[in-house]
């Protein structure tokens, strides 16, 4: 009796209060059958009438008549109305309460083969509304220390709070079930305590699950080679694209704008190498040019014996082992 009592109180709050309601109706269901068998002539009658009067809605379908019946009317709506309406007010608080834990990041995340990114800034919100546009239901974990609650209505994404260093933080975003992280600088920091604070991240990250790809941005080129140390498996040198950028837009000679062009080409469209098919192995490239425009792809690119170049002209043969790089659509 004492485990059965002992395990009672170890059941979560909700499930105790639901199976105390059900065994106070089920108890005065069969007390009423068995006082009045006549009105009540079988137990679901007097478990219809045990619902319907605990929770004061009152059909009037079945009425007890006899003074005993009358009695435990009276002790159903004391105890069973008191208790149909704290279980109600119980769940709605308990609805308000989580709602208000997912907004402030409180919720662990029991999923698998999401996308962690960490820092909430323009940039990760700009990749988020990319995957939305693009219909790509990707399941997205947002780690951000900044924030004391997540105003954003994106179903599709879960927020945790808390430093990305931090193990409980980690745990709650199921970092070890993860498909992909992407570290994201933090522009309010200087720079080289921004890039160290992207490296303690990857190394924390790694510990968690060491095959986790990690995408990381730096600021300071200098701090590329401790990325790479600390194990990402991709890094963004942020501040190299931008000055290739100015530099594009200081020099340009006619109209075309490149930020706008670049942003709309990899908006559209995804970098891509593959190796050349063995049966356009001995021909020139532009048999390939006509063969992958086909797939909606085109060759920017070719890496032959490991060098890569930009250069192509039609006198260029194709051999094994050689790779092109293509613009391919984005992948759905």
């Amino acid at each position: 009796m004492q485990h059965l009592i002992r395990l009672y109180f170890q059941l979560p709050l909700f499930i105790r209060l639901l199976s105390t309601v059900f065994f106070t109706m089920t108890l005065f269901g069969i007390i009423i059958h068995i006082i009045e068998p006549e009105n009540f002539p079988t137990f679901f009658d007097g478990l219809w009438w045990a619902f319907v009067t605990g929770a004061t809605v009152g059909y009037g379908d079945y009425v007890p008549l006899s003074p005993a019946g009358k009695a435990v009317a009276i002790l159903l709506i004391l105890s069973g109305g008191g208790l149909v309406t704290f279980y109600m007010a119980t769940l709605s608080a308990s609805t308000v309460k989580h709602e208000t834990s997912l907004s402030e990041g409180r919720v662990p995340y029991k999923g698998a083969d999401h996308i962690v990114l960490i820092g909430w800034n323009e940039r990760t919100r700009h990749l988020i509304d990319m995957l939305q546009d693009q219909n790509l239901h990707e399941r997205i974990v947002m780690i951000d220390q900044t924030m004391n609650q997540f105003y954003q209505r994106l179903p599709s994404v879960h927020f945790i709070s808390g430093s990305a260093t931090n193990e409980e933080t980690l745990e709650h975003a199921n970092i070890k079930d993860a498909r992909m992280a992407i570290i994201t600088a933090d522009p309010s920091m200087e720079e080289q305590q921004s890039d160290q604070g992207v490296i303690h991240q990857i190394v924390a990250l790694k510990g968690h699950h060491p095959e986790l790809f990690i995408i990381a941005e730096v600021l300071t080129d200098r701090q590329k080679i401790n990325a790479q140390r600390a194990g990402a498996s991709t890094i963004i040198r942020s501040n190299d694209f931008m000055s290739s950028l100015f530099y594009q837009e200081l020099y340009r000679n006619d109209p075309v704008k490149p930020f706008e062009l670049l942003l709309s080409l990899l908006t559209e469209r995804q970098f891509h190498e593959e190796t050349v098919p063995e049966k356009l192995t001995g021909h020139p490239i532009l048999t390939a040019y006509e063969f992958f425009l086909k797939k909606g792809c085109q060759i920017i690119g070719i890496r032959k014996n490991g060098e890569l170049s930009f250069h192509l002209d039609e006198s260029i043969e194709l051999e094994k082992g050689d790779e092109l790089i293509l613009f391919s659509p984005l992948r759905k």
